[in-house]
């Protein structure tokens, strides 16, 4: 099944990042450390080619660490600077600057070997909605410059913000693809909130989570909901769930609906513990 949508105010900020590419040094893409490669926009890797990109790893707190680790030593080896941070972390917040400076001295040195007083370097700052672009932007400002929201899609314009005197970030909104071509990139994004909830069906993006984490994280599932990693009839797995929560309607009948919802919850807000929701041999 190819998972299809485009808002036209994501095909005009596409254009956008486009033209203002030629403006900065590098680039800053940010991702969620629960689907590193899943939540790469492969629709600007193309273009982005053309800059140096780091990767910031977002939300570390939430996901796994032993599997983030992972994924550091997969950029690492092809060559693709990444770090993971959690953004209510002063120290990660420290990397992400010494970092973002030491991507900028290659510039700075091209200027002064030239004769021109050195400028702050330039970076383009890019992600997927919702991966916590604009609260890092505030934390990098160290003050309130970009709206904040739990929904998809705040950002909404581009702005130039000063990172202390030591670079200068353009901010962009959040931009998704036209498709999803592989279904399973779908529901990893739905799952963590990338994707509007009413665009895809909630009951199959959960089922899509449970059967992935009985094979990867069998006990956090057990523990929080009593599922064993041998039950497959995913009817009974929604019932028993439903059971255990009261996510009932009238008559004592469960609701997959609220079934569904209260699973997402759990999963966004990490009651269910640190999870990963991909790994590098799925991807290759």
């Amino acid at each position: 099944m190819t998972i299809q949508w485009f808002p036209g105010h994501m095909a005009k900020a596409k254009r956008e990042v486009e033209e203002k590419l030629k403006l900065v040094d590098f680039v800053m893409e940010l991702v969620d450390a629960r689907t590193p490669m899943s939540s790469q926009n492969p629709m600007l890797q193309n273009v982005l080619q053309q800059k140096p990109k780091m990767i910031v790893m977002m939300k570390k707190d939430l996901a796994d660490s032993k599997m983030t680790a992972k994924w550091l030593t997969y950029f690492k080896d092809r060559g693709i600077s990444a770090i993971a941070i959690d953004v209510k972390d002063n120290a990660d917040i420290k990397r992400v600057v010494q970092s973002a400076k030491e991507f900028g001295q290659a510039m700075t040195e091209k200027l002064k070997a030239k004769g021109i007083n050195p400028r702050p370097p330039r970076a383009m700052i890019i992600g997927i909605p919702n991966v916590g672009k604009s609260t890092l932007i505030n934390r990098l400002a160290n003050k309130k410059i970009a709206q904040i929201g739990d929904k998809p899609g705040v950002t909404n314009k581009q702005q130039w913000i000063k990172v202390k005197n030591e670079f200068e970030l353009l901010d962009t909104p959040g931009i998704l693809w036209p498709k999803f071509e592989d279904e399973r990139v779908g529901y990893r994004l739905a799952a963590i909130g990338t994707i509007k909830d009413q665009l895809l069906p909630m009951d199959d993006v959960v089922a899509f989570v449970i059967q992935y984490l009985q094979d990867y994280y069998p006990e956090q599932l057990e523990e929080r909901y009593g599922i064993d990693r041998d039950m497959e009839d995913m009817w009974e797995i929604f019932v028993s769930i439903g059971k255990q929560r009261g996510a009932l309607e009238s008559g004592g009948n469960v609701n997959f609906d609220k079934v569904a919802d209260l699973f997402i919850r759990d999963l966004r807000i990490g009651k269910l513990g640190n999870l990963t929701l991909e790994t590098p041999p799925d991807i290759e």
